[in-house]
């Protein structure tokens, strides 16, 4: 198995281009076309990191943290991240970082904190904008199944825990086959009517060419008539943080000792609250969440958890909701 092929798997789970705009997940360092000896798991990647990589035989490291998060004018082992470089290329170890890509992808680090709380009917906090397409194209009755199999097997038509998602509406279509043309159906300069289906199909926009490169290779027109558009929708399924519920209310003291164990975190800071509260629905966002505080409130939840808060988010929001700071690698790890 090569290197690319594990790339191929995680991106498939985190797409590159589910990541925020200031981040920089991806291949950090390293050849993707090596054959993959082991792979590595680590929040942060460190020279002690790169050690322990060797000592097990993995050349392959995959980190949540990305190693090269600014440019680099030089590489001289002036710094931390820079000896981690020269002992990687040394090695002959590469190193992948699924950071906020993972943070936003459905299923993703804050899913995983949701389901370690032991909370149901988890859904997204704070949904991410302009990562949604429809895809509509005209087809022939008879290769309507064909058609439709092929940009599920691309990935369209995939909305959370559904799949094989599409609508589909009956029409006639109209054309006219010119010199040089080679038509499915109907004749050189004749005027040609045919039953055909408008099917539709929702798809991410970091799939659309394969999905559209999947369309063309199956679709019997030399000239497929389809469209893909832009969705102002916000993506249900990705985007940071998460919100769940329990069945039955707890109190702020029982939601902290699950949040310690879960996250091995012996130290949590916490806004005041009244004895009497009880907590039914939890918001979360692993790493640093304080700006989607406004979020959790207005979701209705009753604590939030989180890590790097603010002194002044403890204050301004103490009245508001319960805020659970765990660390930042607790949070992520």
């Amino acid at each position: 198995m090569l290197i690319a092929d594990i790339i191929s798997v995680l991106e498939d789970f985190a797409p590159f281009p589910l990541q925020e705009d200031f981040d920089n997940s991806g291949l950090q360092v390293g050849d993707k076309r090596a054959e993959c000896n082991g792979v590595l798991l680590c929040v942060d990647v460190t020279p002690a990191i790169i050690d322990e990589a060797i000592e097990k035989g993995c050349n392959l490291v995959v980190s949540h943290h990305p190693l090269l998060f600014k440019g680099l004018k030089r590489i001289t082992g002036a710094t931390l991240v820079e000896r981690t470089i020269l002992k990687a290329i040394s090695a002959n170890i590469a190193i992948y970082s699924c950071h906020t890509s993972a943070d936003n992808a459905f299923n993703g680090v804050s899913w995983k904190m949701a389901e370690l709380l032991g909370l149901t009917d988890v859904r997204t906090l704070s949904r991410q904008k302009n990562k949604m397409m429809k895809l509509s194209v005209m087809v022939p009755v008879d290769h309507l199944e064909t058609v439709r199999l092929a940009l599920f097997d691309a990935g369209a038509g995939t909305l959370g825990n559904y799949d094989s998602c599409s609508f589909s509406t009956k029409g006639e279509g109209t054309f006219r086959a010119l010199d040089g043309a080679n038509p499915y159906v109907g004749n050189i300069h004749e005027f040609h009517f045919e039953q055909e289906i408008r099917l539709d199909v929702i798809l991410p926009v970091w799939l659309k060419k394969r999905v559209e490169s999947a369309l063309c290779m199956v679709h019997p027109y030399e000239e497929p008539a389809y469209e893909f558009i832009s969705l102002e929708n916000d993506s249900p399924y990705t985007g940071l943080g998460t919100i769940g519920q329990y069945e039955d209310p707890i109190s702020p003291y029982e939601l902290i000792e699950k949040v310690k164990k879960a996250f091995n975190s012996p130290i949590t800071r916490c806004t005041t609250f009244d004895d009497e509260l009880m907590v039914k629905r939890v918001a979360m966002c692993s790493g640093s969440g304080s700006s989607f505080i406004r979020d959790a409130i207005a979701s209705g939840a009753q604590a939030f958890i989180t890590s790097d808060t603010r002194y002044h988010d403890f204050i301004d929001y103490a009245n508001d909701i319960l805020i659970v700071d765990i660390g930042h690698y607790e949070s992520e790890q």
